[in-house]
């Protein structure tokens, strides 16, 4: 996977995973404000033709280090990173259940936005 660069475009809430100039991966994600702070990811997709090239891993494996970076947690609404989160609790913190309720609020405020 090292020919794989993982870029954070928190402005458009899309942790991307890049071969050369392409996306080949992402995570759609937002971040929770209130009740504390959260990066909440909601999707991850891999275009088909990169499957089974460990894309998901990192990208998921990416995210909570920049949460541990920025000094926040990860929410996930996400199937894959929550499942992912199960397999990985050195590297995964649990969220407190209160973040996960307000990230699902916050979702269902906001229908639109994924």
């Amino acid at each position: 996977m090292s020919d794989i660069e993982i870029r954070d475009d928190r402005a458009a809430g899309r942790l991307e995973a890049f071969a050369g100039d392409e996306v080949v991966g992402h995570i759609e994600y937002f971040v929770l404000e209130a009740p504390g702070h959260a990066l909440v990811p909601v999707h991850t997709i891999v275009e088909p033709a990169h499957e089974g090239k460990g894309i998901a891993d990192s990208l998921a494996r990416e995210l909570y280090a920049i949460a541990a970076r920025e000094g926040t947690v990860v929410a996930p609404l996400c199937p894959y990173v929550f499942k992912w989160a199960e397999r990985h609790p050195d590297e995964a913190p649990a969220a407190a259940p209160e973040l996960l309720r307000a990230a699902k609020e916050w979702l269902v405020a906001h229908p639109g936005r994924f």
